[in-house]
């Protein structure tokens, strides 16, 4: 039996329903508990156009113009989230791929934890989606200024070419923890995660902001 295009699914339910059917599908079976997560990055399912759904800037996420309310299912749509080199968002099964609309970044991070291992700074962070990751060389952490305002908005690396955009609440906590340490001859300001430190801006053009 053909399974039913998911960008024709008549809600958020139907939609996670179909994404779980193309999955079983293609494996021949429930997918059951398997560890970890979908291997959306080797799968190459032809494009079957865009889906009316978005993730606002502050992490939630739209389907039909309706907010979706239930977090198993953002989790479920989560894991199956792609970026690719044209620079758009899908959501990928086995059989499919729609494009969705993303205002900023994919994920959020709500929470920072600290804590040392052998004798390093270790950040880990974890998104309002529940994935946890440990900022380092792997997941490094990029610092922007955008806006009119001229905001400052770090951003984690989760998977592939998705990244989190650290909470107002959190970049607080992360900016404290910053210091100034000589990178290529330039005093940076900058914070520290395992083995990397992450840059965020000269340490005189900080100066100059905080007069």
């Amino acid at each position: 039996m053909a399974v039913e295009p998911i960008n024709k699914a008549a809600d958020a339910a139907g939609l996670a329903a179909m994404i779980a059917h193309a999955s079983e599908q293609a494996s021949g079976g429930p997918r059951g508990e398997i560890p970890g997560l979908p291997p959306v990055e080797r799968w190459n399912p032809p494009f079957c156009g865009d889906l009316d759904m978005e993730i606002r800037a502050d992490g939630t996420w739209f389907y039909l113009g309706t907010p979706i309310g239930r977090a198993p299912l953002v989790r479920l749509f989560s894991t199956v989230l792609r970026k690719d080199e044209d620079g758009r968002t899908y959501l990928v099964t086995p059989v499919e791929k729609v494009a969705i609309r993303v205002v900023d970044a994919p994920f959020v991070a709500v929470e920072m934890q600290t804590s040392l291992r052998d004798g390093q700074q270790v950040l880990t962070f974890r998104t309002g989606v529940g994935d946890v990751v440990e900022a380092g060389s792997d997941h490094p952490i990029r610092f922007a200024i955008a806006g009119e305002g001229q905001e400052l908005k770090p951003y984690l690396h989760i998977r592939g070419r998705l990244e989190a955009l650290v909470s107002r609440a959190v970049m607080y906590d992360l900016v404290a923890l910053g210091e100034t340490i000589e990178i290529d001859g330039v005093a940076m300001f900058a914070v520290r995660s395992c083995d990397t430190v992450f840059p965020v801006m000269p340490a005189a053009e900080l100066e100059l902001l905080s007069r």
